[in-house]
């Protein structure tokens, strides 16, 4: 229903009563005012007008202020609202910047954590080797093999072995000028000699193409089980003894297999042991020399020092010379005995003899 169907269409509402209303309404709110504004050391007669009329006005004022605490809050959690959209404008642009700092920050500390590796690596014996980087990777179905940055005018000869962080990785096989290629040890080609750690059990390991190569010529039953280390053995002089290479594992065919350590990550530094055979290790004259050659003779003694040894051996003497006499008299003494026992002896039997000779035989006769 419209405004002119109303019932209120013909109310009309006389000016004097509007105008005597506002004026009562203003005297009212005048007279508010004055009594709120008022002090305590205002008259005495209006602090109960005053405090009446302020117990009566609180719930009046609370009323009308709590708009007021409402738009102020609603302002307040819309400053909020845009302050937190620009907040977070601001830090996930920080956070994008921060990610890839994080980012740069874990590349390099991974790559410091293979040169501390390569650095750290300590083979016996003491071999010279030079760290490389692999700059390129050949594979085939049966072929495995990669390029490295160091060539023959870093001293790299072909059959030096070849190590990461975590162990053996191959030989190289093809030296030039400043570039190497390494033979991996999963190559079909590949053949190393090999000993378990527990048993010292000794066997061939050849590679044919998968991650792990396989055990070969493995003599006794109980020479290999699924966990046992395996390292070079140096046998035929091709690689150092003692270099880590892996796990023993059984195969889907029941064949031993090497799981190995250098697979723990990607090869992309290695070491290359300037290794040629075990002549280089020691020097062959040192070998020959005497034994006794390399040993400084030692400095000759004080006077004090001679003293003392003078004396310690004149108090040894003496007490052997004591010890010589003692035994001597004993000896003297044991044989004196001895002859004693005996002329006592021959003496007794001397007086025996006589007693015999003089006892007359009895007769038949007076025995019956």
């Amino acid at each position: 229903m419209s405004l002119r169907e109303s019932p209120f269409e013909n109310l009309r509402v006389p000016l004097g009563w509007s105008a005597g209303g506002a004026l009562v309404i203003a005297i009212a709110l005048a007279i508010f005012l004055l009594l709120s504004d008022r002090s305590e050391a205002d008259e005495p007669g209006h602090a109960s007008v005053r405090s009446g009329f302020e117990a009566g006005a609180a719930p009046v004022g609370g009323v009308f202020a709590a708009p007021v605490r409402w738009l102020g809050q609603i302002s307040d959690y819309v400053d909020d609202y845009f302050f937190a959209v620009s907040e977070n404008r601001r830090l996930r642009e920080e956070l994008a910047t921060l990610r890839a700092e994080r980012d740069a920050v874990v590349a390099l500390r991974n790559l410091n954590s293979q040169y501390e590796a390569l650095l750290g690596i300590r083979v016996e014996p003491d071999v010279p080797l030079v760290s490389a980087r692999s700059v390129s990777e050949a594979r085939g179905p049966f072929r495995r093999a990669r390029l490295i940055d160091v060539g023959r005018d870093r001293g790299i000869e072909v059959g030096n072995p070849v190590i990461n962080e975590h162990g053996l990785v191959g030989r190289v096989t093809g030296v030039s000028g400043s570039v190497s290629r390494v033979l991996l040890v999963t190559d079909v080609t590949s053949q190393i000699p090999i000993l378990v750690d527990r048993t010292d059990a000794r066997a061939i390991m050849r590679g044919d193409g998968s991650g792990n190569p396989r055990l070969e010529f493995v003599r006794g039953n109980d020479s290999v089980e699924v966990g046992d280390r395996i390292l070079s053995s140096g046998d035929g002089g091709l690689l150092p003894r003692g270099l880590p290479i892996g796990v023993v594992a059984r195969g889907i065919d029941g064949s031993w297999r090497v799981k190995l350590f250098s697979d723990r990550g990607a090869i992309d530094f290695v070491r290359v042991m300037r290794f040629d055979n075990f002549a280089q290790l020691a020097d062959g004259s040192t070998l020959d020399s005497p034994p006794l050659a390399g040993l400084d003779t030692a400095p000759p003694p004080s006077p004090e020092v001679v003293a003392r040894i003078d004396d310690a051996q004149g108090r040894r003497r003496a007490e052997a010379e004591r010890r010589a006499e003692a035994e001597r008299q004993a000896r003297e003494r044991e044989a004196a005995d001895t002859r004693a026992r005996q002329a006592a002896a021959q003496a007794a039997a001397a007086r025996e003899a006589p007693a015999q000779t003089a006892q007359p035989p009895a007769t038949d006769g007076a025995t019956e």
